[in-house]
This record gives C-alpha cells, sequence and structure tokens, in this order.
C-alpha cells in the first residue's frame, strides 16, 4: 500500500482532539479553495471518534459542508444498523442549525429493498454534486474518513469478494455481505483513491494486530491495504492500544 502517516494518541479523547484540528484544517482549506467542504463518513466506531471534539469545534463552516456515507446499509434511516442515525445521533444533531439539510446525503429511504437502484441513486447524488457542469471519472472527495474492521475490511468492501475489483462503478451495491445486515451499498476503490484526502481513524487493543498486518504486512490484499490514493494523501489516527504492535512503521506525533 502507499506510504501512510500514522498517528497515534494516547488516549482516544486525545485522538479525537487530534482529529477535530485535522478535519478542521482540510475543511478550512477546502472552503478558501472552492467554497465547500466534500466529505465521506463511514460507520463502526468513526463517528463516535470522530464527533467527540468535531461538534463542539466552533471554528467550523459547517454550512459548507456536503457529507455523503462511505457505505450505508439497505434499512431505515432510524434503524440502529444505519450508519447515517449513528452519525445524526453523534454530530448532525449537534450541528442542526449550521449544516443545511439538503447538505447531508443519506441512502434513499424509497429503495432500500432494492440495493442495485439505491446503489445507482446514490452514484445520482454523486452526479449532482460532483458532476453536475463538467463530465467527471470519478468524483474527488476533499475527504474520505474510513473505519478499520477486524478482518480488515473497511467501507462495506470485504476480503475475498468480487467488488475488491470493481472499478467502473462509484457506488455499487452488496447483497451477501459477511456481516449483518446483508443488503448494503458502498463506494468503490475508484472513489476512494481518488480523493485528496482519506484518513482511517480506529483504536483499542483489540485491533492492534490488524493495525499491524495493513501497515507492515507484505503481499496481502487485506481491503484496508487496497486504499492507495492516486495523487492525494493517507493518514492514520490511532491510539496507542491500537499501535501497540507496529515495529517497522513508526507512528509520529500529530501537529499541523
Amino acid at each position: 500500500m502507499s506510504a501512510a502517516t500514522v498517528y497515534s494518541f494516547p488516549t482516544t479523547h486525545a485522538l479525537s482532539s487530534g482529529l477535530s484540528d485535522f478535519v478542521e484544517h482540510l475543511s478550512s482549506d477546502a472552503i478558501k479553495k472552492h467554497d465547500r467542504f466534500t466529505v465521506a463518513v463511514s460507520g463502526g466506531s468513526l463517528p463516535k471518534l470522530l464527533s467527540a471534539d468535531l461538534r463542539h469545534n466552533s471554528r467550523i463552516d459547517f454550512s459548507k459542508w456536503h457529507i455523503f456515507f462511505a457505505d450505508e446499509r439497505c434499512v431505515p434511516l432510524d434503524h440502529p444498523d444505519s450508519n447515517y442515525a449513528e452519525l445524526k445521533t453523534q454530530l448532525l444533531d449537534h450541528i442542526a442549525e449550521q449544516i443545511q439539510p439538503s447538505h447531508v446525503h443519506p441512502i434513499n429511504q424509497a429503495l432500500i429493498e432494492d440495493p442495485e437502484e439505491a446503489a445507482e441513486d446514490y452514484m445520482d447524488q454523486l452526479k449532482d454534486l460532483f458532476a453536475a457542469k463538467d463530465s467527471v471519472k470519478f468524483p474527488v472527495f476533499d475527504l474520505i474518513l474510513l473505519g478499520m474492521g477486524p478482518d480488515g475490511h473497511t467501507c462495506s468492501l470485504f476480503p475475498g469478494h468480487p467488488l475488491l475489483h470493481e472499478h467502473l462503478k462509484w457506488v455499487a451495491e452488496i447483497t451477501d455481505s459477511p456481516k449483518p445486515p446483508p443488503n448494503r451499498i458502498t463506494l468503490t476503490f475508484s472513489v476512494l483513491n481518488h480523493a485528496h484526502n482519506i484518513a482511517f481513524v480506529t483504536a483499542g487493543e483489540g485491533k492492534q494486530e490488524m493495525v499491524q498486518r495493513i501497515l507492515e504486512g507484505q503481499g496481502e490484499e487485506l481491503p484496508c491495504q487496497l486504499v492507495n490514493p492516486v495523487h492525494g494523501k493517507l493518514v492514520w489516527f490511532v491510539d496507542d492500544a491500537a499501535a501497540g504492535k507496529l515495529r517497522v512503521v513508526r507512528p509520529v506525533a500529530y501537529k499541523l
């Protein structure tokens, strides 16, 4: 995989604080350049780690944000399995007066029984923002925030699954997820790897073996290892517990 910068923090509280500063910096830079900040967020523990400090960061202009979901389960938006529902609880409800509702892009509720149609609709949502005036091959996010599953999966891209080799679609459906619920939609590597910035976020001693495999492993093709930005930057935000088995890759202290 591409060389990644790994930032390690003594606690999850410190991690969330550093992540908030990082996102603030990227947001400010993007808004200065093109008057908006485009971000995609995955699920799992990420929304909580991301939002702990971010939701209190008064220096961020959330009105310029456009939020997409790196993957989503085909469930109602208020379902416990919904990535949207988790981000709403952790972040969106706290910035509701700042962010424009039309700038938040959940899965189309009318299509959750048809993952293929839901994926096509989500691609249309991306086209409406990223290709409204020009023909673009892939959307280019300012930032994509990703988690790491215990099996090395990210988004809804799982080890050994055919979607690892999908290079044309922006958004793909999956109906046989090895982790329930089975029906989902996900951004593909073609979209992930065209982002300006990609940040993996994970914490806890239980993650340290997989973190080591991904960052120091040789000859594997775990989904997290297939995140290779074409022109962008790749960073990892971890706590010291998750970084505990790294020997070759040396985490650094975070600073702007």
